[in-house]
């Protein structure tokens, strides 16, 4: 009685979960042009006090922006290319465009602002005895100004996954969300304000300590955080780009609106994957009842559709397979027990 309860409130949740993680609202572009134009501003400024005071971390956080504002384009143009319709080529539609250039986004943060960072970093540190720091104020200035136009960004970042997550944490909204370019553009900018904190500690203590090996130190640190910030993407997006599916309370939810018609014996296996964050593939095995005719059967299926899609309005595509009661039940016995072990994984 109790773990019924504890499913019941769990598939309450999920519903919620699910109308966050996918998004009430198209991919919107908003978050992602606040945060381009952001970036270009301050990475020219950033590079410019870099010439002046010859402060590595500086050039880290230069190269830093320009990363941002490559990825930023990146995944405007992936959010336009989803939303193209689907054609001959693919009959499925684009929608995956945007987890794939998602996926370029971090490679390209791991790769050009880590890499790049942690480098410029290393061969200060090697060089730091030969190094003449210049005056730092307008490298203050500079992390300053950086702060408030990123910060500005952020909050518009996080008011726009906010709204879509509701009351879920954000680590589980992360996890669950089929929609990335919100928490891409989360990422971004909470690194950035994380990497211009550093930069100005490593320029203080260079410049109060005259060890150019500080400056060096923040240098690498910003790589570091790079590239945690790209680990954390590329893990969340090769998901969505394999292909995601349903979770195991809505599975049992599909089962269940699937058994309710009263032409059905019983639904077997269930298969989804997410083509985009409001585009769905939805396959299901049914055993029909052996009284019933072909058009009921036929009018049954209907009805299936129209109440799956009123509940899960981003499975756009529903399949519905006829399936005899003894292959069915075999798939419903390795599903309970899938779902048990992803329940499982759940509670630890």
């Amino acid at each position: 009685m109790e773990k019924d309860f504890e499913k019941a409130v769990m598939q309450q949740r999920s519903t919620k979960a699910r109308k966050a993680r996918r998004g009430d609202n198209e991919s919107s572009p908003v978050a992602v042009i606040a945060a381009i134009i952001g970036n270009i501003l301050i990475g020219l400024v950033k590079f410019v006090a870099a010439g002046i005071s010859g402060s590595s971390a500086m050039v880290a956080e230069g190269i830093h922006s320009l990363v941002d504002s490559g990825d930023g384009i990146l995944v405007l143009y992936g959010i336009r290319a989803s939303k193209r319709k689907p054609d001959i080529d693919h009959p499925f539609g684009y929608g995956k465009e945007l987890y794939f250039f998602t996926f370029i986004v971090a490679l390209f943060i791991f790769a050009l602002g880590g890499g790049v960072s942690i480098f410029k970093g290393v061969t200060a540190w090697i060089n730091a005895d030969n190094m003449i720091l210049g005056d730092p104020t307008l490298n203050y200035v500079v992390c300053v100004i950086g702060m408030i136009i990123e910060g500005t960004s952020l909050g518009i970042a996080i008011r726009t996954v906010n709204k879509e997550r509701g009351s879920m944490s954000i680590a589980k909204y992360v996890r669950t969300c089929k929609d990335p370019s919100n928490f891409v553009i989360l990422f971004e900018d909470s690194a950035a304000e994380i990497g211009l904190l550093v930069a100005i500690v490593g320029v203080f203590l260079s410049n109060v300590t005259g060890n150019a090996r500080f400056d060096a130190a923040a240098s690498i640190i910003i790589g570091l955080l790079l590239v945690v910030v790209a680990i954390l993407l590329l893990r969340e997006t090769k998901g969505l780009l394999i292909g995601e599916g349903l979770s195991p309370y809505e599975i049992e939810d599909i089962i269940k609106i699937v058994e309710n018609d009263e032409c059905v014996n019983r639904c077997g296996q269930v298969l989804s994957m997410y083509m985009g964050p409001q585009d769905m593939i939805l396959t299901l095995d049914v055993n029909f009842k052996k009284d019933a005719s072909e058009v009921q059967v036929l009018r049954s299926i209907d009805r299936i559709e129209k109440c799956i899609t009123a509940k899960y309005p981003e499975a756009r595509r529903i399949f519905i397979e006829v399936e005899s009661f003894q292959s069915v039940h075999h798939q419903k016995q390795v599903l309970e027990e899938l779902i048990e072990e992803a329940e499982a994984e759940l509670e630890e």
